[in-house]
C-alpha cells in the first residue's frame, strides 16, 4: 500500500481522513474511536485492534456507573477528585455532567497508592544598573515557581495511574531578604561596639508562600480522603454537611478584600494569609 492510499478504521469501518489516523500494533484507528479511549490510556500503539475494541467495551459499561455516580465528597478545583461513598467509587475529572463526560469509575478497592510530586523551577532575577544593562544581583536572587501534580496508583486493566496537575497555572514565589546578624563576639578595635554587622541574605522556604501552603494541603488532603476511602473509612452521615456550613461561617468572618499590613511582620498583603510570614489575616 502507499503512503497516501486511503485508510479505514478497524473499529468503526470509517474512512480516515488525512492526518487523522491513529496507528495500533496491527492496525488503524480514526481520530473518533480515539477520543472514546480512556484518557489515561498512554499505550495505543502497542495495542492490537482487539485489545482497543475490548476497552471501547469496557468504556460502554462505565458510562452506566457514570451515570449513577452521586458524588458524596469533591477535592481540588479546575480537575476535582469526587468520592461517591455510598457505591465505594471515586473519579478525577473536570467535567460537570459525568454521563456526557464518560470519566473513568473506579472502585476504592482499585487504589494502591497516591502521592504528590512537586516540580520546582528557579529563574535569576536582574536589574538595570547605571548604563541600563540588565546585571545580576550580588549575591544572586531568584524567583522560584512551582507546579503540583497528583498521582494515584491504581489497579486497572488499561492504566496503572492517574497523574494530573493541582494547580492551572504556576505557583511564583520570591524568597524575602532577611537582615541577619552576625554571631555575637567582641568588636573589633576599629569598629564601635554596639553595632552589629548585618548582610542581606533570602530565605528560600515555599512554606512562606500561602498559594504553595494551599496546594500542598489540597494535595496531601486528597491522599488522606482516598487512603481513608481505600481502607474502608467513611465520613459520617451528616459530616459533609456540617463541615460546608462551618467553611461557609468562616468565610463570612473573613474581611472584605483589600489591602493590609501584617501585625506580626510589618509585610502588605491583599490575601487571607500573609505572603511572608503566614500569619492569617486579622
Amino acid at each position: 500500500m502507499g503512503l497516501f492510499d486511503k485508510k479505514y478504521c478497524d473499529i468503526c469501518g470509517e474512512k480516515i481522513g488525512l492526518l487523522g489516523n491513529r496507528k495500533l500494533e496491527d492496525g488503524n484507528l480514526c481520530k473518533d474511536c480515539a477520543k472514546k479511549l480512556s484518557p489515561w490510556f498512554s499505550d495505543r500503539r502497542r495495542s492490537t485492534v482487539e485489545d482497543i475494541k475490548g476497552q471501547l467495551a469496557y468504556r460502554e459499561e462505565n458510562r452506566e456507573r457514570a451515570a449513577q455516580f452521586r458524588t458524596t465528597r469533591s477535592f481540588g478545583e479546575d480537575r476535582k477528585v469526587l468520592l461517591d461513598e455510598d457505591h465505594r467509587w471515586f473519579t478525577v475529572t473536570r467535567a460537570r455532567d459525568l454521563a456526557e463526560a464518560n470519566p473513568d469509575i473506579l472502585d476504592f478497592d482499585a487504589i494502591t497508592g497516591c502521592r504528590m510530586d512537586i516540580d520546582e523551577s528557579r529563574t535569576e532575577l536582574t536589574h538595570e544598573d547605571a548604563d541600563g544593562k540588565d546585571v545580576s544581583y550580588v549575591p544572586p536572587r531568584y524567583e522560584y515557581s512551582y507546579d503540583f501534580f497528583l498521582v494515584i496508583s491504581v489497579r486497572h486493566p488499561y492504566f496503572d495511574e492517574m497523574r494530573f496537575s493541582l494547580n492551572s497555572s504556576s505557583v511564583y514565589y520570591e524568597p524575602q531578604k532577611l537582615p541577619q546578624r552576625a554571631p555575637m563576639s567582641h568588636a573589633p578595635m576599629d569598629r564601635p561596639s554596639g553595632r552589629p554587622k548585618t548582610i542581606n541574605a533570602s530565605r528560600v522556604d515555599p512554606e512562606d508562600c500561602a498559594e504553595y501552603r494551599k496546594y500542598r494541603q489540597m494535595g496531601d488532603e486528597i491522599c488522606q480522603a482516598l487512603e481513608q476511602a481505600r481502607s474502608g473509612g467513611k465520613q459520617p452521615a451528616g459530616a459533609a454537611l456540617e463541615e460546608n456550613i462551618i467553611m461557609h461561617e468562616a468565610v463570612q468572618d473573613i474581611p472584605a478584600a483589600g489591602p493590609w499590613t501584617c501585625p506580626a511582620c510589618g509585610g502588605a498583603n491583599t490575601g487571607k494569609f500573609c505572603e511572608y510570614c503566614g500569619s492569617p489575616r486579622p
